[in-house]
């Protein structure tokens, strides 16, 4: 119905642009969408949060497994990173996927010139399985770099029992005079550690999440379904977009568990591999 020629015009109501907490990750970029950069965007974007990428590597992986990685330099993962946090103000950053010694210094550096950002550290991004002691040297190198540089600059590590198990087992975390080596990860730097998939008692298992003062927190730990991938990854990104949205750390990670939970229990299977988590799933 028209306006009445003595009315105002009616004004289509105009609502201010809202800005997003704004989350930068170091990552790879997975064309399948199961892992890394493209999945990290889109868990940020369902969290109400706008996710920028600091590319670490390219890769040729489908469900089934990784076939090529191809890390970026050094230079270029430098330059793309302040790029972004000099042009916007990002609320938290998440790192996980770094694929040589060098770009873990670069991530080290970068989180140190920004250490007002709170620093979420995944701990074991899957990769290809070393081919020969020069692979397995480059590994080494690149867990002791991540341990050296970047532990200390991170707000929460995340990483799963058995990786951490097995990492202390070779020798490759010595956790000295400490009780056991999340306690460890703890005195070398990290503010939180967060542990997936701890063993409590038999049958059991729980995460675990140890700060300062030896604070604790416990969360059950759910079985993931059959042929379902590393969840790590996706709690990370969860958790540090709470943070970005200005929760405390034990409520950011008790939020981020329980959606990586419900993205991880309705997964799917498009592929002859590995299931992928439903990132999309309504709140």
């Amino acid at each position: 119905m028209p306006n009445d020629p003595g009315e105002p015009p009616i004004k289509r109501s105009q609502v201010a642009p809202v800005t997003p907490p704004l989350v930068l990750v170091f990552g790879p970029l997975d064309p399948s969408g199961s892992d890394g950069l493209p999945a990290d965007a889109v868990t940020c974007a369902r969290l109400g949060c706008h996710g920028l990428a600091a590319v670490t590597a390219l890769t040729v992986q489908d469900t089934a497994g990784i076939e090529e990685i191809h890390p970026v330099s050094p230079d270029l993962l430098d330059d793309q990173a302040r790029c972004l946090l000099e042009d916007m103000s990002v609320q938290a950053i998440k790192v996980g996927g770094l694929y040589t010694a060098e770009t873990a210094s670069v991530a080290a550096q970068v989180a140190a010139d920004y250490s007002q950002v709170p620093l979420v550290l995944h701990l074991g991004q899957r990769a290809q399985l070393p081919a020969d002691a020069a692979d397995e040297d480059e590994a080494d190198d690149l867990l002791a770099a991540t341990l050296e540089l970047v532990l200390p600059q991170t707000d929460l590590l995340v990483i799963e029992h058995l990786r951490l198990a097995q990492w202390h087992a070779d020798g490759d975390i010595d956790i000295g005079d400490a009780p056991t080596p999340m306690h460890a990860l703890v005195a070398a730097g990290a503010e939180w550690v967060l542990v997936l998939g701890s063993p409590q008692r038999p049958g059991h298992f729980a995460n675990v999440l140890l700060g300062p003062g030896g604070q604790t927190h416990t969360w059950p730990w759910q079985t993931p379904p059959d042929r379902n991938g590393d969840a790590g990854g996706l709690a990370a990104t969860a958790i540090t977009a709470m943070l970005a949205r200005g929760l405390e750390m034990p409520e950011a990670v008790r939020q981020g568990l329980a959606h990586a939970d419900a993205s991880v229990a309705a997964s799917f299977l498009p592929g002859m591999g590995r299931r992928i988590p439903n990132r999309i799933l309504p709140q």
